[in-house]
């Protein structure tokens, strides 16, 4: 997922073998991540932080904006008003537009500033479940990327306008649970069964890893070529840095990982939250709900599980 705005080919490529490391987090300090009270009953999967704050997205399709006051339901029937589940967020470079995909082919275009919503569902027909989108470029001039449960990444260089759609197979048909791009058309893709994948044009992925991966991937944040982490089940952190490496944070499934240099997050379920800063410590949340999601900002934020919502 990309995340603060920023921007993120054959046969594989194994620069070298996993290096794993068993690490013990430091114990859990006092209280620092608090919960939020959320305008919504369902689900919340993910969190993006666009121009003008934090917004959240999830079951039967509601958006919801982080504002002064508090949390403020946007839409809570998704893209079209038929209440699709909306399972992924992120935003262009400028923070201006919020793009969300989820249940059903469901994409959507949020203009931040004028508060329109575009539907930009279906691409070519495509009705699988988008499970993570990432956006680069400049609001309305997108560059759209989504991936789906079988394994196809449907993009756009037109800003998701009808008929310019395409779409690529990507490995061999395993859920796509995370995609991530740290330039226009540079970026990776992780699938359930263990493997990475990266572009440098935006419609060719080739496999880089991961050797001897035995969990699910869940959450990507792909920062460079060499700079790319991935949460996984078992709690495990994966490193690509030219070579991969893996390490283990917590006995719970993580489900997103957000890292910028030696500063980041990683979090899933029971409500465990996890700070990097060169190494990696948990830190005491006020929930035991499963976490789907963490952006970096101020302040940070977590969403998951029966409307929940931390910061710290």
């Amino acid at each position: 997922m990309l995340r603060e705005t920023a921007s993120r080919r054959a046969v594989l490529k194994i620069a070298g073998s996993i290096c794993a490391a068993a690490a013990v987090p430091t114990a859990a300090a006092a209280t620092e991540w608090t919960v939020e009270k959320a305008p919504t009953d369902g689900a919340l999967y993910d969190v993006a932080y666009a121009s003008d704050g934090a917004y959240a997205v999830g079951q039967d399709g509601v958006v919801l904006e982080r504002t002064e006051k508090g949390w403020r339901k946007v839409t809570d029937g998704g893209v079209t008003g038929d209440g699709r589940d909306l399972l992924c967020a992120d935003v262009t470079d400028d923070g201006d537009r919020l793009w969300f995909a989820g249940a059903s082919g469901a994409v959507g275009e949020y203009d931040v500033k004028t508060g329109g919503i575009d539907d930009r569902g279906s691409p070519q027909d495509n009705t699988n479940n988008f499970l993570d989108i990432a956006v680069t470029g400049q609001g309305g001039e997108a560059n759209v990327y989504v991936a789906d449960g079988s394994g196809i990444v449907s993009y756009s260089f037109e800003n998701g306008r009808s008929g310019k759609w395409n779409s690529v197979q990507v490995g061999q048909g395993d859920a796509l649970t995370g995609i991530d791009f740290y330039d226009a058309k540079s970026g990776h893709v992780v699938n359930t069964n263990g493997s990475a994948f990266d572009t440098t044009d935006g419609s060719s992925y080739d496999r880089i890893g991961v050797p001897d991966a035995n969990e699910s991937f869940y959450g990507l944040d792909s920062d460079g070529a060499t700079d790319v982490r991935v949460a996984a089940g078992g709690g495990v952190v994966y490193r690509y840095d030219g070579e991969w490496s893996s390490t283990t944070v917590a006995n719970a499934t993580l489900r997103d990982v957000e890292v910028d240099g030696e500063d980041g997050y990683a979090v899933g379920e029971s409500g465990r939250v996890f700070r990097y800063d060169g190494d990696w410590s948990e830190e005491s949340t006020e929930t035991g709900q499963n976490l789907r999601a963490v952006d970096r900002g101020g302040p940070n934020v977590a969403v998951g599980d029966s409307s929940t919502v931390i910061t710290d």
